[in-house]
């Protein structure tokens, strides 16, 4: 009996190596205790939000036994949020972005998954840098996408831009980048986006149906030792932005997150009505309307990047005596190195065995090397060395 579709049964069993990882760490956390395993698989953030926080929830709660004070709110956002939104990102982006430019979605996720399914058309393509977040196939895939992967240039991991050249065909709808990167912390510079954007450019010569340029950035924020995030949206008039306030503010359970396009992109009207209707239709009807609220009071704070920073310090510390290779990430908070011998699940393997939970780059498109979430307590980084030590030897003898 064929409870599910063949689609979704294939990617259970294919499940996220995230999601795999996590569960073996809540089994080792069940039999030895939570102190005696340290956990590098998820992108959780644990940093406090912004102090503010705690005034604007009872700024908040002191409305919301007003009329319709939770209730719905149109489809692409509070009205008063979009606005405050738009001159947020136009400051941001460098662009005269107004709050009919911009729609509030449910995280980025739920800003890719509504743009997909308002521009995508079976057997279109989405071409991506590798490494990447592995749940962008199924976010095209769900409205039949097919993701094309680029692998990027080790060891900077910076994008192949004459690959993903080579890679468009008259079936690509979109160049998907993430920057900062996950897993791998690299910041995208303004070169090689001025170099994908004239792509988009010159592909949309004499096309009835657009190529897309999409900046996924919940990561904008994470910028390290001087970097910088080139805003995207004034490159071509088909750059769109997703974004959320997720890692940014530490609000990641709210689920609260934005889509913005290019104000000079042909029929942006429709574009963006599009893109409100795909957000409703898809079930998410309206982003959290507590999110919105407490973004809009937030939209200038940031947790406190500094606690970030200490981690990316103390883990290249770790990584370094350990002999494993890597580069420095100037952003996000990922370390992606190379798994020593190159067989990246030998080495997730032998670092479970030290009760060290990672995640094998196979499951972001690039095998050979793991990634590790420095969204972790200090301490934790300071207990790993030895037993990166002690794996890494292993993997080299």
């Amino acid at each position: 009996m064929q409870i599910v579709s063949p689609q979704i049964a294939a990617s259970l069993g294919s499940s996220s190596w995230i999601r795999r990882m996590f569960e073996k760490g809540m089994e080792l956390k069940k039999r030895y205790g939570d102190d005696a395993v340290c956990d590098f698989s998820l992108g959780n953030p644990d940093v406090p939000p912004p102090a503010k926080t705690a005034d604007a929830l009872r700024k908040i709660a002191s409305e919301a036994v007003r009329p319709l004070g939770l209730g719905y709110c149109p489809n692409a956002g509070i009205p008063a949020f979009r606005e405050a939104l738009a001159a947020w990102l136009a400051r941001q982006q460098q662009s005269p972005l107004q709050a009919g430019h911009v729609v509030a979605t449910v995280g980025a996720a739920g800003a890719l998954v509504a743009f997909f399914r308002a521009v995508v058309e079976p057997g279109d393509e989405i071409v991506v840098p590798a490494p990447y977040f592995v749940e962008y196939g199924a976010y095209c895939g769900h409205f039949g996408g097919v993701l094309r992967t680029v692998p990027s240039r080790a060891p900077s991991f910076a994008p192949d831009v004459e690959g993903i050249a080579a890679a468009i065909t008259s079936k690509t709808r979109a160049i998907l980048v993430n920057s900062p990167n996950n897993p791998t912390g690299c910041i995208y510079s303004g070169s090689d986006m001025r170099r994908l954007a004239a792509i988009v450019d010159r592909a949309n010569e004499g096309r009835e149906r657009p190529l897309f340029l999409v900046s996924d950035e919940p990561y904008r924020a994470f910028a390290y030792d001087g970097a910088t995030v080139p805003p995207v949206l004034p490159l071509t008039p088909f750059a769109v932005v997703a974004g959320s306030f997720s890692k940014t503010l530490s609000l990641a359970g709210e689920r609260i997150g934005y889509l913005a396009a290019n104000p000079a992109m042909p029929d942006v009207e429709t574009f963006v009505a599009a893109v409100t209707m795909t957000n409703r239709t898809l079930g998410f009807v309206n982003a959290p309307v507590i999110g919105q609220k407490l973004a809009a009071e937030l939209l200038d704070e940031t947790v406190d990047l500094a606690i970030y920073d200490r981690r990316r310090k103390l883990m290249a510390e770790v990584l370094r005596s350990a002999g494993l290779e890597f580069e420095m990430p100037r952003g996000a908070f990922y370390f992606f190195p190379a798994a020593p011998g190159g067989d990246d699940t030998a080495f997730t393997d032998a670092l479970l065995a030290e009760r060290i939970l990672a995640v094998p780059g196979r499951g972001f498109g690039f095998p050979g090397h793991i990634r590790l979430s420095c969204s972790v307590d200090e301490r934790i980084i300071e207990r790993s060395a030895a037993g990166f030590a002690r794996a890494a030897g292993a993997a080299k003898r």
